[in-house]
């Protein structure tokens, strides 16, 4: 088939498509199934078998989940910098495979393990061994190494999809914004199985299995993927982002005095681009002006450009180089008005799962363990994704003529307007809770109410909803807008949005007991006011969407001319550039 070059030439149109991608699905429900799982319920392993206190299971927990989305960041820069999307997902699932078999083997040999808390009080547990150091070092160097796997995965995996349809052909662009619907359906199919099957395995038949079980998925992930090799189109990296971002801040400064011209064709700009592959040039914007002058020529008296080592990249940029920057500080406030929804969904997964413990877990005949709660908007995502793809992106696109259907922006919006909507109604349902503690007496209690659990099905709907409109479409936005040589890094960017949401998850309930005088500080749902909580929550998100509205109407979509390769039919190719706004 030839060699796999950047951009889809004349070899490369038998590549990629629908065929290629069904590979990388395979990879991201199996991946994911692992990783969700062990989301939810680690902290009970922590707690139960390496005898952590109920603090640090909750501050391990949430370090490993900030920091595998953080690394996310990493994973971009390896992928676009040193090695294709590809291999990179390769590599870091094959780590990811590493750190699940020594957890693995942490918890089949007792050795590595503290003795267990039996016929301990729980009152006395600080009675119980600790574990050594070694073993909580073996234990952060496993759980670790996954957090780096899954990070370098979610990082180049999507990319690595997407690159499978040219988003500036109007068909491949439909195809495109398809793929990303499917892409969150094996997320969704593979979360299903984690919260259910894992969860249960990990309860009922031993973390050594629940673990192993998570190592032969991830390397089967693995095994997917490189099947679907040969239908590829591999994209090589363009080299640092992070440089070319470097030298265009470094050269606007060493320019600073240099007047910038009014017209666009006096900046520069590399046209001789090679003839055996598409490539993309940004058209400069009137944004971050300040910036243009590391694409401002030096000129003598005459007004010719000068020869000197002024010329050189820290000297003189491309106005395709300047946009990439501009892009990227355009992205900025979208992500971060972005973050505190990512908050709502920590507060919504540890609350609402303790919510679930003060009620009724019955479901004919069969008792559902809290830490499988969150399976309830994993089906609604499940249902809620080839109604979107199928029927809404379809009828929409004939009435707006967008490929998507919306634009992303649009679809983020939507989601954090959801998002808002979610709290509110967990408000309502946590004031409906409290009442039916108050009218049975049950306040003081640990008894279940007589209040079933799937009124928190409410709120975890239509988070669920919304978890479906805003992380889909930041990736599918990132992905999209992020230029050629930084599309992982993109994706990575969407992803910290969570990872930042974790982060400051806990600092929330500091600041909000504190001010509050105590909301939940009481140790007990039936006393604290958690519905406040939510309803705060509520509040803060409509007043982060307001601020999202302003960030979303101020950026500019980027607009490219692709330089395609056509044959002329006498053997000579020639290469017309079109404007392709995006």
């Amino acid at each position: 088939m030839g060699i796999c070059r950047d951009g889809p030439d004349r070899q490369e149109k038998k590549l990629g498509g629908n065929r290629a991608v069904l590979f990388v699905y395979a990879m991201e429900g199996l991946e994911n199934m692992a990783f969700v799982s062990n989301a939810l319920s680690l902290v009970t392993y922590f707690y139960g078998y390496m005898n952590f206190s109920l603090t640090k299971s909750a501050t391990s927990l949430t370090n490993f989940m900030a920091f595998s989305f953080l690394l996310a960041l990493f994973g971009g820069f390896i992928s676009d910098t040193f090695l294709s999307r590809f291999k990179t997902a390769v590599l870091f699932g094959c780590i990811e495979v590493l750190g699940y078999g020594l957890l693995t083997v942490q918890a089949h040999f007792h050795q590595l393990t503290p003795v267990p808390c039996k016929g301990v009080a729980p009152d006395q547990t600080n009675q119980c061994e600790s574990a050594t150091g070694s073993q909580e070092a073996f234990l952060m160097v496993g759980l670790y190494l996954v957090a780096l796997g899954t990070g370098g995965i979610k990082a180049s995996l999507p990319s690595l999809g997407a690159d499978q349809f040219d988003q500036n052909d109007p068909k491949e662009a439909a195809q495109l914004s398809s793929f990303f619907n499917w892409f969150l359906f094996s997320l969704t199919s593979g979360s299903i199985f984690g919260v259910t099957f894992l969860v249960w395995i990990s309860t009922n038949q031993g973390w050594d299995l629940s673990f192993g079980v998570c190592t032969l998925a991830v390397f089967f992930a693995v095994v997917f993927l490189c099947m679907g090799k040969s239908l590829y189109r591999i994209h090589l990296p363009k080299g640092s982002p992070l440089l070319r971002i470097a030298q265009v801040f470094v050269a606007a400064i060493r320019n600073r005095h240099l007047p910038v011209p009014q017209m666009i064709d006096e900046l520069h700009e590399n046209h001789d681009r090679d003839t055996g592959k598409q490539d993309e040039i940004l058209k400069r914007t009137d944004q971050f002006r300040f910036l243009d002058r590391a694409a401002t020529v030096r000129t003598n008296m005459n007004g010719a450009s000068t020869s000197t080592n002024s010329t050189g990249p820290w000297n003189l940029c491309t106005v395709t180089q300047v946009e990439e920057t501009k892009i990227l500080l355009r992205m900025l406030p979208i992500i971060l008005s972005t973050v505190f929804m990512n908050t709502c969904l920590a507060q919504l997964q540890t609350f609402t799962i303790q919510q679930s413990t003060t009620m009724d877990t019955n479901l004919l005949g069969f008792h559902i363990p809290g830490p499988s709660i969150p399976v309830i908007p994993l089906l609604f995502i499940f249902v809620l994704v080839p109604l979107y793809d199928r029927i809404f992106v379809p009828i929409a696109r004939k009435i707006t003529g967008i490929p998507t259907g919306i634009r992303h922006l649009q679809r983020i919006g939507v989601g954090l307007v959801l998002s808002a909507i979610s709290m509110a109604v967990a408000g309502v349902v946590e004031t409906h809770r409290k009442s039916v503690a108050i009218k049975h007496n049950m306040v003081n209690s640990t008894d279940p109410l007589p209040m079933s659990v799937f009124w928190l099905g409410f709120q975890f709907a239509i988070f669920g909803a919304a978890d479906m409109f805003t992380l889909i479409g930041l990736l599918e936005f990132f992905y999209s807008e992020s230029s050629a040589g930084m599309k992982s890094m993109g994706t990575a960017i969407s992803w910290s949005s969570v990872a930042i949401g974790f982060f400051i998850s806990s600092a929330t309930v500091e600041i909000v007991n504190k001010v509050s005088g105590g909301w939940l500080a009481s140790n007990n749902l039936n006393r604290d006011k958690l519905n406040y909580f939510y309803w705060l929550l509520a509040g803060l998100s409509v007043a982060n969407f307001g601020l999202y509205l302003i960030c979303s109407s101020w950026y500019k979509y980027k607009t490219v001319e692709v330089k395609r390769v056509e044959n002329s039919g006498d053997g000579d190719d020639k290469g017309k550039i079109t404007l392709v706004e995006v």
